[in-house]
């Protein structure tokens, strides 16, 4: 058995690209730079190194989420990494992305929302439960 899930949080490093596929589906890429922190050998100070990484997100969401991101949006995304490779001009590339299953908006900026606010998910009460030590078998 083996795993491939990511959940990475952080900001973009640059506006949303749209484009499409030859058959029309919506593709989004975006940058992400996620902070890691480490201490400094040589001055012991606790130090950000960012990580920047590259991704996508496909089909007619891409399209939907592309409206409301910018530069400098902060994102949680939960994927998969892809591992791609091709050749161009003769010489081969290759690269490390996260396909983008799930993504949630941590920040907003004023002028990308939509003038109608996003609906939003109502999550009924939890039932009140009581319990006593009598109910409990052991």
């Amino acid at each position: 058995m083996s795993i491939n899930k990511v959940l990475i949080s952080g900001n973009l490093t640059r506006d949303p690209e749209l484009r499409a596929t030859a058959t029309g589906i919506p593709v989004l890429g975006i940058g992400v730079a996620v902070n890691d922190r480490r201490k400094n050998q040589s001055t012991g100070e606790w130090e950000d190194f960012p990580n920047y990484i590259n991704c996508t997100m496909f089909g007619p969401r891409a399209e939907a989420v592309s409206a409301f991101l910018s530069k400098g949006s902060k994102v949680a995304i939960e994927g998969k990494l892809r591992w791609s490779q091709w050749e161009n001009e003769g010489q081969k590339r290759s690269k490390l992305e996260v396909i983008i299953d799930e993504i949630e908006f941590l920040s907003a900026r004023g002028s990308s929302l939509p003038s109608q606010p996003i609906k939003e998910v109502e999550i009924p009460p939890a039932p009140e439960i009581t319990v006593y030590d009598e109910d409990i078998p052991f």
